[in-house]
Parts: structure tokens; C-alpha cells; sequence
């Protein structure tokens, strides 16, 4: 299941994502924060939702660690999406992803030297070599709607997984 996030957020509007968000202090573990940002978000009850494993951690950024889990919403009643955070709640057929090879679209990422960095601390200081860097994004098309980035790269992760039969 997946969202397109309200165009009145801050960060990244009009994307696509899943279901999710930071950790509070009530939540005991990535999973209950996981289970309570979909029931938030959706505006389901919490016995609607049965989590059926962890895919792992994904490391975004330096500061930003993702808990994707995988689970399955059972309910009869419909979604009632927080219109604060959610513009649209869709879905894709497993059957459908399961067939589909992304497209790759490369990202090039340079190194900016900020001032602060400790050069003096490193070998070869200031003329250290540092690398810039390419990605590969992969980008899934499923009936107008352009999944990307992360989102992306959680989606072919599930699929790589399903493949391999990591869940049953």
C-alpha cells in the first residue's frame, strides 16, 4: 500500500511513499512505530494490521535509517487516509510488481567542501581525493503514478526478497 503525500507538507509533497514515519517515546521497538504511523496515516484499526517480518535496515543517509516491514492490512472497513498527511492511498498488485524491472536513471552526487571540516585531521588534508558519487535510481510507472527514489529502491528491495522467498 502506498501514498501520495499531501500537497500541503513541507518535505516532499505530491510524492509517493509507504506508510510511515519518525519513532516516539511511546513506541517500544521499530515495529510498534511502524504499526502506529499506518493506523495514524490510514486511519485503520490496529487489529487490521498483521506485520509479517522486517526487511532490514536501509540506510538512507548519514542522519536518516528507514525499518521498512512488511505486513498486511485485513479490514472490511474502508481507510479513513489523515488528510493532513495523505492525499491518496493506492495499491499495486503483487502480481504486477513481482513482473516489473525498473527503469534506471543515474543521480551524480559531488563532494562540497565545507569550511569546517576537519582537513587536518586526514591524510593528504584539502588535496584529499574525495570521490563523487553516482546512484542508480530505479523509477516504476503503475497507472500515471511515478514511483521513485527510496520508495523505489524499498519496492525493488521487497521484490529481490519475495524472489528469493525471505518471506512466506
Amino acid at each position: 500500500m502506498l501514498e501520495v503525500r499531501a500537497a500541503e507538507l513541507k518535505r516532499q509533497p505530491g510524492d509517493i511513499c509507504f506508510p510511515g514515519g519518525r519513532s516516539e517515546k511511546i513506541d517500544g521497538s521499530m515495529r510498534e512505530t511502524a504499526v502506529r504511523e499506518t493506523i495514524e496515516e490510514l486511519g485503520i484499526r490496529k487489529e487490521a494490521i498483521q506485520v509479517i517480518g522486517q526487511m532490514g535496515t536501509c540506510i538512507a543517509t548519514s542522519e536518516l535509517f528507514l525499518y521498512p516491514f512488511v505486513g498486511v492490512i485485513e479490514s472490511d472497513e474502508p481507510l479513513k487516509p489523515n488528510p493532513d498527511e495523505v492525499q491518496e492511498v493506492f495499491t499495486i498488485p503483487l502480481p504486477w510488481l513481482m513482473k516489473q524491472i525498473p527503469e534506471k536513471h543515474s543521480l551524480n552526487f559531488t563532494v562540497d567542501k565545507h569550511s569546517e571540516f576537519p582537513f587536518e585531521r586526514i591524510v593528504a588534508g584539502k588535496r584529499y581525493p574525495f570521490r563523487n558519487l553516482q546512484i542508480s535510481e530505479p523509477f516504476y510507472e503503475y497507472k500515471g503514478k511515478t514511483i521513485w527514489g527510496l520508495t523505489a529502491r524499498i519496492l525493488e528491495h521487497f521484490v529481490f526478497l519475495m524472489n528469493h522467498r525471505m518471506f512466506d
